[in-house]
């Protein structure tokens, strides 16, 4: 079978890594790819937002089967008109993809499905915004509406810092995605995600992590798209998994399919929980990342079966086996990042770290030029490795990160503080 993943980040990189382990899979490509994807596959320059353009694409390579794997062509319709010239794709429809392209739209999905999650207003304009963050008070959450790439949210505990949340997004910051704006309800648990194929009316449950959202130690500074993750995440046990399950996502994909626009894909489903009990914070409608990579870590070779049986309609009798196993990535970021950061610098050592079933880097924001490999990204490696327990899983990961050479970068020293 040839197949063909579109993205280039780590999401893509673990994707790839795991699917290149699948005897189904005959020649592997990706559009554009990266540095370390380039290892496995066949990288191509493609505007992957653009559907007759990747439909092209597809028809003269003669691809069989199209992994979607960021959001953005998700929400241009990429996957749906994939679909509809009959090529075997995996990803949701341009209507199904709006509950991450539209944070108003999931929350009216949850309240026709009943799903527990924060109260909520939406605007349009920023006076309104401001005289309901007075009114309401801080701690308060603000959430630009539209796709950020996972910036977007400011988690506000002063008044001030709310205030200028929602003159930053109707400033323009996050370009039409905050345009407009969905405040919400501050909620107090702790987070963890949960990933769901969903074939229609079937979801199968393939794993739970914890990512780090901010961008240093202690959880400080900024929200980025992602520090760190490790897997399974403890506080989902079964019986919190099992009420996320019956409560929020089985009735959102019932409601989904009574509008019309079933849904088909990877479903993550992002929690809130607090004594036992999970409420949704935000749906997304890939794989996360760097949620991912500890995923495909720990799944290998069988996730292309289970992203088929997803496309085929046949999840109900598909099965995941999963070891009694933990894994954990850091992500290796630009200085900066998530604000202005240097693109071009070379990274130094790569050679030197260890790449095989249980401890891999992944690449995200590279590019190869010439003899060396150079940050071009915001997040540039993922550190990702397998182990018995968490902790043995964490010491590979750092064993990993130490190896490289490059000034230009930064990474977190405490994930997987949480569980540890």
């Amino acid at each position: 079978m040839k197949i063909l993943i579109l993205g280039g980040g780590g999401r893509e990189h673990a994707l790839a890594w795991a699917i290149k382990q699948n005897p189904k899979c005959d020649e592997l490509l990706c559009a554009p790819g990266n540095a370390g994807i380039a290892k496995i596959a066949e990288c191509h320059e493609l505007d992957i937002e653009n559907p007759s353009t990747v439909l092209d694409f597809v028809q003269t390579h003669k691809v069989d089967f199209v992994i979607v794997g960021p959001e953005a062509p998700l929400v241009a319709g990429v996957a749906q008109s994939l679909r509809e010239a009959g090529v075997t794709t995996f990803g949701p429809d341009k209507a199904a993809a709006q509950l991450e392209a539209s944070k108003n739209f999931t929350k009216e999905v949850c309240a026709q499905a009943n799903a527990p999650t924060a109260s909520y207003a939406y605007f349009t304009d920023l006076s309104s915004a401001k005289t309901y963050i007075l009114n309401q008070g801080v701690p308060i959450v603000i959430k630009a509406d539209g796709l950020a790439a996972g910036k977007g949210v400011v988690v506000a505990m002063d008044l001030e810092t709310a205030l200028g949340a929602v003159e930053t997004m109707f400033g323009g910051e996050f370009g039409a995605a905050g345009a407009e704006v969905v405040i919400e309800e501050f909620m107090e648990g702790e987070e963890a995600s949960l990933f769901v194929l969903c074939d229609g009316m079937t979801a199968v449950t393939i794993g739970t992590a914890q990512d780090h959202k901010r961008a240093f130690n202690g959880d400080a500074g900024p929200n980025t798209g992602g520090m760190g993750a490790y897997s399974p995440a403890p506080i989902l046990d079964a019986n919190t998994l099992e009420k996320a399950m019956h409560e929020i996502v089985k009735p959102t994909l019932k409601v989904l399919v009574s509008r019309g626009t079933p849904y088909q894909g990877v479903l993550y489903v992002g929690l809130m929980i607090k004594e036992g009990q999970p409420r949704l914070v935000e749906y997304n409608v890939r794989f996360g990342d760097p949620e991912c990579q500890v995923l495909m870590m720990r799944l290998g070779a069988q996730a292309f079966d289970l992203i088929e049986a997803t496309v085929k309609g046949e999840l109900e009798a598909a099965h995941v086996n999963w070891a009694d196993d933990h894994a954990l990535t850091v992500v290796l970021a630009a200085q900066g990042y998530p604000g202005s950061y240097e693109k071009g610098s070379i990274i130094k050592g790569l050679e030197k770290v260890a790449q095989d079933s249980k401890n891999m880097c992944f690449h995200a924001g590279t590019t190869r030029n010439g003899d060396d490999i150079t940050a071009t990204g915001g997040r540039v490696l993922n550190f990702t490795a397998r182990g018995e327990s968490l902790g043995e899983a964490r010491q590979q990961a750092y064993d990993m990160a130490n190896q490289v050479e490059w000034q230009g970068g930064f990474y977190r020293t405490d994930i997987g503080w949480h569980a540890l």
